[in-house]
């Protein structure tokens, strides 16, 4: 009889080369892939993405009103937010311009409410159950412009705030605020024709130029003297002819 001998289940090393063991795989991410944002990062960059475009377009429905003021009529945009302003809030939520014209210089804010209704009472405005606080925003703009015009010029250069509501809900007032005009985008023109010739067309021309300046706005470092004069050579604001009314 034959016995045979019991058969290995595992072979042995010596029957078998060693056979080195892969590693799993790890894909790394180069240095330059940008990491890919969480769903809540790229819902808030969505929802700021439709909100700019909304101001941009309520922005664009205000200037719309002012294309038959004529050519004495001159609009403006102007850094509206400080440098400290941006680092704090992140990013600016509102929109306006500067409008200059023989009524005067005023720094408009655009109020985008959509269809939703819109409550004034003085100072407060009500939208959507909240209370933004745009009649102060409209005032600190309005202040911020005048001091930097008048910085520029070197006399004093009053800014007058306006409030601008675009949509088509419907606006309930109760009382409008001090020192800050108030109207929708459809008003906006009369409003500001509304306050007669305080200046002369020549005036309007010389401070749009100063406005249009960027170094206006850091710091006062513009000097307009150094582009043209406010009075013809030889003249000073002492030789200007009184107007009899």
């Amino acid at each position: 009889m034959t016995v045979f001998p019991a058969r290995r289940a595992v072979p042995s090393a010596r029957a078998l080369p060693p056979v080195a063991v892969p590693h799993p795989r790890v894909d790394t991410p180069g240095v330059l892939e940008p990491a890919r944002p969480t769903p809540l990062e790229w819902a808030r960059r969505r929802r700021a993405e439709r909100g700019a475009r909304r101001l941009e377009a309520a922005g664009a429905r205000a200037l719309g009103q002012l294309d038959h003021l004529g050519p004495a009529w001159h609009v403006i945009e102007w850094p509206r937010t400080d440098v400290t302003d941006v680092l704090d809030r992140g990013q600016d939520d509102r929109a306006g311009f500067l409008a200059i014209g023989p009524s005067g210089l005023f720094a408009v804010t655009i109020a985008d409410h959509g269809r939703a209704r819109v409550l004034v009472a003085g100072d407060v405005v009500q939208i959507n159950g909240k209370r933004p606080p745009y009649v102060a925003e409209s005032r600190r703009d309005a202040k911020r412009a005048s001091k930097a015009l008048s910085d520029a010029v070197g006399l004093t250069v009053p800014v007058t705030p306006v409030l601008t509501f675009v949509g088509s809900g419907v606006i309930s007032v109760y009382g409008l605020p001090k020192d800050c005009l108030m109207a929708t985008h459809r008003e906006l023109d009369r409003l500001l024709v509304a306050g007669g010739s305080r200046i002369s067309p020549a005036t309007a021309e010389k401070l749009s130029r100063v406005a249009q300046h960027p170094g206006t706005w850091l710091n006062g470092t513009y000097r307009p003297t150094a582009d043209y004069r406010w009075y013809d050579e030889g003249r000073t604001a002492a030789d200007k002819p009184a107007h009899r009314r």
